[in-house]
């Protein structure tokens, strides 16, 4: 269902950023809805161990919630995108609502210093109207050309590992998440994909 919403979607948005072709074997890491302690801290120790920077779409709540674990990720040098403040679905939001909370992430982000011109909606599902006030904040809205599907319960870690490890090209944004949720698939995809990305010539690094 996430992939056939995707391919919708980069029909109907050609100008969102869905991958960065290069020449050079560069990936683009992406972390959805963190951070959270328990598995936020954990993934910054594994990027730190492959020497490897990523970037974070991170929630605002969960930003207010836990500011030592978003200073963290500040601090290691990452890069940072605005996920909503509540995680909306912005095919259930109106526009006033959507906006509304964009910009609430945008305030606590910058609490904290932070100014970012990504973002990513929600489960990937934004309204053109919600779309089209977003870049005119003059945001980039940042989707994606592989998601690793960790959320899911109904995959092995082994399939997880595969969905990126099997689609991986130059340019690629794969996207995984540090959340409860995702995290034991994530804890162990990250690190084979990091090694076997790393083992075919790939560099994995941030958005900018």
């Amino acid at each position: 269902m996430i992939q056939s919403i995707h391919f919708i979607l980069k029909k109907i948005y050609p100008n969102f950023v869905w991958e960065l072709p290069n020449d050079q074997k560069k990936v683009y890491l992406t972390f959805d809805d963190g951070p959270i302690p328990e598995v936020t801290e954990w993934v910054l120790e594994v990027l730190k161990k492959h020497n490897t920077k990523a970037t974070f779409f991170c929630i605002g709540e969960n930003v207010q919630k836990y500011p030592q674990v978003f200073q963290k990720i500040q601090k290691d040098g990452h890069a940072i995108g605005n996920h909503s403040f509540n995680h909306l679905n912005g095919w259930k939001t109106t526009l006033e609502n959507y906006l509304e909370n964009v910009d609430l992430c945008k305030q606590e982000l910058e609490i904290h210093s932070c100014s970012t011109q990504l973002f990513r909606p929600p489960y990937g599902k934004i309204k053109r109207v919600q779309a089209k006030k977003i870049k005119q904040l003059g945001y980039q809205i940042v989707m994606w050309d592989i998601i690793s599907k960790d959320y899911d319960k109904n995959i092995s870690k082994e399939m997880c590992v595969a969905n990126v490890l099997k689609a991986i090209q130059p340019g690629s944004i794969v996207v995984m998440h540090d959340s409860l949720k995702a995290f034991s698939n994530l804890e162990h995809a990250l690190p084979i994909i990091l090694k076997k990305g790393s083992e075919k010539g790939f560099t994995f690094e941030k958005l900018s």
